[in-house]
């Protein structure tokens, strides 16, 4: 049998050249995200820009259902740390605002203004921010990166108060980066600066998990190997140090519109993250 080796790490991590009409992207998201937003600021569902640190981008938009929410999803995006806001996202919160959950869609900082290290506080203040305005339970969900952001969260020492994670009932990374260490291969790390001690300290799939952690991996069929890979990986590990986890290939799903399901509150992807039947 032949063996395998990554030669060409950027190409491994790239998207868009290997989608095709990737390019639509994220102008695709952008105005579908904005005619979101105009309609539940219409009907006073919308919070936008709630502050919740000094930093320029510590911002969320939140997203209240009809009636009183039975709990709160947090989203959180991707774009390699380095790129994207929460006002591309803001449609993905329509699949759990229709099952009564209100959503936070939160920004940070992006690298090389900080390290990754310090986007994870950042996120973490945004969780707890958005806690203290919905009850209930705590779901946290996040895209590639944000993949990565939010099963950190669900990680023994998460920087996550113990108030909010004694409330967190499920994580579900979508297309998630849980080992940083092959990233340090890429160019983009010019930008990123991960060294080896913040590879050890921050991907999740060198961390154990906390106490009682129920996770998800979502990726898509069609995506990049390695994406693939690191879908599988985080749930593997996990599985062995005590956590409930499970694992889902999406068939036909590209690294794009794999996050089209939160979109739709009959969706598979939707179901999961909130624990519908």
């Amino acid at each position: 049998m032949p063996h395998f080796s990554i030669v060409d790490w950027d190409d491994a991590y790239s998207n868009g050249a290997h989608i095709a009409g990737g390019e639509r992207w994220p102008a695709a998201w952008s105005e579908p995200a904005r005619a979101f937003r105009d309609r539940l600021s219409g009907e006073g569902r919308a919070r936008l820009d709630i502050s919740y640190g000094p930093a320029p981008r510590n911002r969320f938009d939140l997203f209240l259902p009809a009636a009183e929410a039975k709990g709160l999803v947090v989203f959180v995006h991707g774009g390699y740390w380095l790129e994207s806001d929460k006002g591309t996202w803001s449609h993905l919160a329509a699949g759990p605002l229709a099952h009564g959950y209100a959503v936070a869609m939160p920004s940070y900082t992006l690298c090389p203004d900080i390290r990754i290290s310090g986007i994870v506080r950042e996120v973490a203040a945004a969780v707890e921010a958005a806690a203290v305005l919905v009850e209930g339970p705590l779901m946290l969900t996040g895209h590639s990166a944000g993949g990565h952001l939010a099963s950190r969260m669900a990680c023994a020492g998460s920087p996550l108060a113990g108030s909010v994670r004694a409330r967190l009932r499920h994580v579900l990374s979508i297309s998630g980066l849980h080992d940083l260490r092959p990233l340090m291969r890429t160019a983009m790390n010019e930008r990123l600066c991960i060294d080896a001690a913040e590879a050890m300290a921050e991907s999740p799939a060198l961390l154990e998990p906390a106490q009682g952690t129920c996770l998800t991996c979502w990726a898509g069929g069609a995506e990049r190997a390695e994406f693939v890979r690191q879908n599988a990986l985080l749930a593997n590990v996990w599985t062995g140090l005590g956590a409930a986890t499970a694992v889902v290939v999406e068939p036909d799903r590209h690294h794009y519109d794999v996050v089209d399901g939160l979109a739709d509150p009959d969706h598979a992807l939707t179901r999961s993250l909130i624990g519908a039947a």
